[in-house]
Formats: structure tokens, sequence, C-alpha cells
């Protein structure tokens, strides 16, 4: 039996199953009725390793108007015509988006876990992606956990871990104190440029233009808001301030000025030594710390290109400058990451809910990946169980479409890292579990009107397949499994959002660890044969051998066309599969 469409240009259409095809998936089903079936929860099984097409669409690219032509496959004696991938939607094919987590967890490794035993853990837990924090430890603290994540992923056959550096940046911070002093509401406290000075009612700070920096009537906040200060009056190396929230002032705290950025470089002096030594390790990511303008992401960017390094760059918006410039941002970067804490402490902190909603929706609407990221378990450092709104904000961020959630202390120095993964694994699971369809219905409705509007680049047409195949994938209840050199189809798949997992094989091992933080995908390193359908038949094995798929179920494969693997010109094919022996 066959679903096919040849294609040329900007349109497609299918031909359906012959009768006795359609005969053989309905069995003792009709396949009329008004209401669609319900789907099976998907419990993944050991089975054959064979796998036969029930079905593709092929669009090959060769001008500017579509051909179309019937598939040749045996069997097919007679016609259904339906509109691409929506009906008929009563079809059980048995497989419901199944249980993986969709939603990546990224973890900070420090002290609690920068072992051996600790990274395994961890990613048994969860952890998708392992972040280094470089301002704290140094390059040989953080090569040794470069090391172990390597070696657990030359360990692990089915899971992967990526690795993102992520920059100090230029933060503004207090002086050593030999012990924590402690600030009543009312007193004077000053901050001074001169190195070195700790009293009890002065203390260093580490930009030299602090000073000029402020003015009287700005408010400091100290650790994200922890305590603040009024500026009372300035000299030429002093800020004189009336504390308004007390604590304890302790060493190296980091200092804000709410509504304003330092005017210090995005990237420093040792940023980029850092980011050198993250191109000697050939580390997934850079989360570069309070970027204001595009201009530093082109700097860097160019940076890689001349070192020939394959390193992906995360924007981190956490200042007040970054957000008029969101859109030019987030375009020139590969991924953004919500970091609330500073954000929240240069902003209003009412404000902070709605740029998270917005630069997830921009990046959504970029086809870019994005984190939400700082107190999200907050609690967990100290306790063994979260507050109910930590679990409330996990939700919001999954409802809202974030790629990625992180923890910072929660695990680099918190008392329960592993409880806090496993609780984060959970609250994620069981929001996506409750998640409405019409959200991936919605995506593509917006996403199939933007490409029928437009040309019919390479791009275009990987949008197009990317849109149908998972709208095939989602009234089939199939996962979906992508063949990909690069990497591409499969974050277009993962921007559609489908039901169900996105199995992405590739050849490539820098590709694999690199999708570890989209959305849905599960990578998987396999070498490519120059036959198609073996390097098929080898992957529904895998999943078999995996307990990802069991005989009887169904399919959807999708072979990335931007890039052909199989075939000269660039070529989509969709394929709806029976895993059988």
């Amino acid at each position: 039996m066959a679903m096919s469409a040849m294609e040329t240009g900007g349109l497609a259409t299918c031909i359906t199953p012959s009768r006795s095809d359609h005969a053989s998936l309905a069995s003792s089903r009709q396949l009329g009725g008004s209401s669609p079936a319900p789907r099976r929860r998907f419990r993944p099984a050991m089975g054959p390793q064979r796998g036969a097409a029930m079905g593709s669409m092929r669009a090959s690219e060769t001008g500017g108007k579509a051909e179309l032509g019937e598939n040749n496959a045996p069997g097919n004696t007679g016609h259904l015509t339906y509109s691409l991938g929506l009906q008929p939607s009563n079809y059980k094919f048995g497989v419901a988006p199944n249980s993986l987590r969709k939603t990546k967890i990224v973890c900070t490794i420090g002290p609690s876990t920068n072992t051996r035993e600790m990274i395994w853990k961890l990613a048994e837990a969860g952890m998708n992606v392992a972040r280094l924090n470089m301002s704290h430890g140094d390059h040989a603290s953080h090569q040794k956990i470069i090391d172990l994540v390597k070696q657990y992923n030359a360990q692990s056959k089915d899971n992967v871990i990526a690795i993102m550096l992520d920059t100090k940046g230029p933060e503004v911070r207090s002086g050593d104190v030999p012990q924590p002093i402690v600030l009543r509401e009312g007193q004077e406290f000053n901050f001074t440029i001169k190195r070195g000075v700790s009293s009890k009612d002065t203390v260093s700070v580490n930009y030299d233009d602090f000073v000029n920096d402020v003015e009287v009537g700005d408010i400091l906040l100290v650790d994200g808001g922890m305590m603040s200060l009024v500026v009372r009056s300035k000299t030429t190396d002093t800020v004189k301030c009336e504390v308004l929230d007390g604590g304890e002032l302790k060493s190296r705290r980091h200092l804000n000025v709410r509504g304003k950025s330092a005017t210090l470089p995005s990237i420093t002096e040792k940023d980029w030594e850092d980011i050198k030594f993250g191109v000697e390790n050939k580390v997934d990511f850079y989360a570069v710390s309070f970027v204001k303008d595009a201009k530093v992401v082109h700097e860097l960017k160019d940076y890689l290109q001349s070192c020939n390094a394959d390193i992906h760059v995360i924007v981190k918006i956490e200042s007040a400058d970054a957000v008029p410039n969101l859109q030019s941002i987030i375009s020139a970067s590969d991924g953004a990451m919500v970091a609330r804490g500073d954000l929240g402490a240069e902003l209003p902190v009412e404000e902070v809910p709605l740029l998270q909603e917005e630069i997830i929706r921009r990046c959504s609407s970029m086809e870019k990946p994005v984190i939400v990221a700082t107190n999200m378990l907050e609690s967990m450092i100290d306790h063994p169980t979260p507050t109910r709104a930590e679990v409330s904000d996990i939700a919001i961020a999954v409802q809202e479409g974030a790629d990625g959630i992180m923890l910072s202390g929660e695990t680099a120095h918190g008392k329960f890292p592993l409880k806090a993964v496993k609780v984060m694994h959970t609250v994620a699971l069981k929001t996506e579990s409750t998640l409405s369809s019409s959200i991936s219905h919605s995506v593509l409705s917006t996403a199939t009107q933007a490409i029928y509007g437009a040309d019919c680049s390479q791009s275009r047409m990987s949008a197009m397949f990317a849109s149908h195949a998972t709208a095939m994938s989602n009234n089939l209840g199939t996962p979906i499994i992508v063949f990909t050199r690069t990497g591409s189809m499969a974050i277009r798949l993962s921007h559609y959002r489908p039901s169900s997992t996105i199995f992405a094989f590739t050849n490539e091992e820098r590709v694999k660890q690199r999708l570890a933080l989209y959305h849905g995908v599960r990578p998987i390193y396999m070498q490519f044969s120059d036959d198609a359908e073996e390097t098929f038949s080898r992957a529904i094995s895998c999943l078999l051998r995996g307990n990802f798929l069991k005989e009887g179920e169904y399919a959807t494969l999708v072979q990335s066309g931007t890039h052909s693997i199989w075939r000269q010109e660039s070529t989509h094919q969709i394929q709806v599969r029976k895993v059988q022996g």
C-alpha cells in the first residue's frame, strides 16, 4: 500500500492507501464515524526487528512547480483521497504519545555533584544537559567534569548528556569580608571602588566605574534582592547608601542597580579565556551572560567560525538593556535562557513572568530552543521537598513551551541534588501528560499558513514536511523516527511539538549531543548504510531493543531533506510503518 506525492514545487497532495489496505488497517473498526477512537497508552516491550512500510509520502525538489504521481507499490488497486495527514483520525494505531519526558533538564554541576557516581546518578534521574558555571571553580575542576560527562556518553548506549559552558560575564560584586556583615534597616552603608576595604560600614566593589554608573536615588540590590539599599550621596570613590532591607552581607555578593545595566563589555577577558577552554574541549553550548545586543553574539560566532568550532550560542536574557533588543538578540543566537535572577533584580519583579512568556514565544517563532532558569527549586538546596509555588513554577514553564528547565544551586551545592532532579522530572512529565493537543494544532496551523504563503525554498519545503509529519504522527498516534546528518529536521520537528517522542538518528556525534537540549527529541547515534531500507530496519530494531517500540505498533519515519542522505537531490520523505517480524 502507499501514500505518495512526487513534488518539485510548493504543492503536495496525497494518494492514500488502497481499499484492501484500509480493510487491513481498520480490522474490526469501521473507517467512518464521527469521533476519533481513544489512544492507548504506550507500554514498551521487546519485539522482532523488521519493519514493513505501511505508507509513504515523498517530495523531490527539482524545480519550481509540482508534479504529482502515484506510488507504484504492489496492491495499490484503489484510491481514497484526504487532506495530508489529517484524516481519518479514527485509526487506532496502538501508539499513543509515550511516557518519555519531552522538556529537558539542565543541571549545574558543582561540589555536590562533581564525582563520577553523581554524574551517573544525575543522568539516570533525568539530567539532559550538564552546565559548567564559570563564575565558580577553575579550568582544572571543570576539565574533570567534562571528562566525566564524555566518559558517560561513551559508555551509555541509549542516553546522551550535552555540555553547556556558562560564562561569568561582567558581574559587579562586593569584595571579600572576613565574616558576614549584618545590615540593619535605616543604617548607613558604603560601597567603595578602593580595593581591599572591609569594615562594619564599608566594603569594596570590583568595578571601577561603579560610582559613575549609579545616581542618587538609585536602588541597589544585593544577591538578587535579598537585601536592598538606596543611594543617598556619592564621592569620587564611594557610594553612600541607606539600608532599606537588611540581612547578612557575605563575600563576593552580586550587586544590581534596579532598572540599569553596568557599562561593561558582555564578554570579559576572563570569559574569552573560558571560551577558548570550551573550544579546546568541544563543548556543545555556550551560555553567554548579560547579553545586551546582537553585536556581541556576532562577535562570538565570528570567533567560533575562525576556530572551526561547532558550538551553539545560547544568550542569557538577564539585563534591562537586553529587553528592547530581544528580537535581534534571539535572531542572532542559537537559543536563549531566561535568567530570572538578575532579570528580576534589574526590572520590577512583576514584569519577569510576562518577559518569560514573551521570550519563550519569540524563541518558538524563530525555532530556537529556550531554557527557563533560576530559583525553580531553590528551597531544595536545603530541604528534601519543594514548595508548592516551585512546583507550579515548573509546570508553568512546561505549559508555556520551554525546551529546557534549569537547576542551579539545587544541584551545584544543594543537599538533595538527586531529589531535585526527580521532582523536576516528575512535575514536567505530569504536566506534559495533561497538555491539550490543541497547542500542537495551533503551532501547526500558524506554521502551515506561513509556509504556503511563501516561496518553495529548501527551508520552506523542510518546514512544510516537518509540519505534515507532525500532523500525521499526532493523528495516527505514532512516534516519529527521523534520519538527519545536521540535526535540522529534528529541530524543525521539535518546533512543531508533536505529541509523541522524536527519535532522531544521526551518524554525527556532535549532532547527537546538541539535540539533547531540544524539546521531545531523543537523539541516537547510528552509522547510516548506503541502503536506506537497511538503515530504516536497523533503526526500528534499535528502538525494539531499547523497549521504545513493540511489534504491531506503527511509526512515522522522516528522512531529512535539506542535506540528502540517500539521494543526490534534496529529498523529503515521510513513511508510516508497521513494526512486524
